[in-house]
């Protein structure tokens, strides 16, 4: 008899433990079942759920009581009712909380659930898009400038440009050396002068590659939204390309020789673009769009580069460090 008692104990101890197990203090509904509190069942609809929170809201609404004790307790329940509709009206709550009713063992798992969706903004996904693009828009545009302030300034410094953009000044009579009024100081001047070398050097030197002026087209916003353009542009520019040069046999343009050139080097357009007009023209007399002549090229290109750094006097010193020390540290002085 006494163990049939023990048993009967321990069978009602662990359904206690499962049913309070099954609901957490602080998540969701606390220790009540949100369905109980809306007084339906866990197959009940969505417009069961919904009309039967507008008949206990109505009940329990605190204006509809008369004595403070009433209206307080009305309060609190409807507080109850208004939270245990928020959570079974949405579908992803609802199976949040389905989950942890069939689950009740997993504690970390619906705190994690429970407050990942409370902590997580309800933002349209469209709108942090938008924002994203944008953002990523304005600190490309403003890169852009950055680089090419930067290119400005060097050329400034550089005596060559410098002079150049002097020449230009005077001879446009852009730049005033003489004060004839006397009021200013030489420090003004010198700001004028500056002012005036770098409008000169901005509007008469065309600055090619990364650090060239930038254009709203460089930007992601506008990219994007040339995308299609962009897209049949290049099938366009493909099929012609196959028709008259594969089927056509057509000779290529300048523009399409440097294309090609560019393409074998393995240069980015900024880094193609950046290169000395001398430079590319040298290109062009060695025909370097044919890849025979490119590959020759190439080969010579090595050859030159390692003949340059085997008569360096700072290569010798290292070769010499090494044989005589091995790997270290080394500092190289020009003697």
């Amino acid at each position: 008899m006494l163990t049939h008692f023990v048993a009967i104990a321990l069978f009602i101890l662990n359904i206690t433990v499962l049913s309070s197990a099954q609901l957490l203090e602080g998540l969701y509904c606390g220790k009540e079942n949100c369905y109980d509190v809306l007084e339906v069942t866990r197959e009940a609809t969505k417009q069961e759920i919904s009309k039967n929170y507008r008949r206990l809201a109505k009940q329990y609404h605190p204006d509809l009581h008369r004595t403070p004790e009433a209206k307080e307790k009305a309060a609190e329940r409807f507080k109850e009712i208004a939270n245990a509709y928020e959570i079974l009206k949405d579908e992803e709550a609802r199976a949040d909380y389905d989950y942890m009713l069939d689950n009740p063992d997993e504690y970390y798992a619906h705190y994690y659930r429970y407050y990942r969706r409370r902590v997580a903004p309800k933002v349209d996904v469209r709108i942090v898009i938008i924002v994203t693009i944008s953002i990523i828009s304005a600190i490309q545009y403003y890169s852009g400038w950055q680089r090419y302030d930067i290119a400005i300034k060097y050329f400034m410094t550089v005596p060559k440009y410098r002079n150049k953009a002097l020449e230009i000044a005077k001879e446009e009579k852009l730049l005033s050396l003489d004060d004839k009024r006397g009021r200013r100081d030489k420090k003004e001047q010198k700001e004028e002068m500056e002012k005036v070398i770098r409008k000169v050097i901005e509007d008469k030197m065309d600055i090619k590659g990364a650090y060239a002026k930038p254009t709203i087209k460089d930007i992601l916003w506008i990219q994007l939204i040339m995308f299609p353009y962009t897209v049949l542009k290049f099938i366009y520019w493909y099929l012609s390309w196959f028709w008259r040069h594969t089927l056509l046999k057509q000779p290529y343009n300048e523009e399409e020789k440097l294309y090609i050139i560019r393409k074998n080097m393995k240069m980015s357009v900024h880094q193609f673009n950046s290169q000395d007009d001398s430079k590319v023209q040298e290109f062009l007399n060695a025909k370097l769009w044919i890849k025979e002549n490119f590959k020759e090229w190439f080969k010579q290109e090595e050859e030159n580069a390692k003949k340059q750094l085997a008569e360096s006097n700072k290569y010798k010193q290292y070769r010499r460090h090494i044989k005589n020390h091995g790997f270290g540290r080394m500092t190289f002085d020009d003697s």
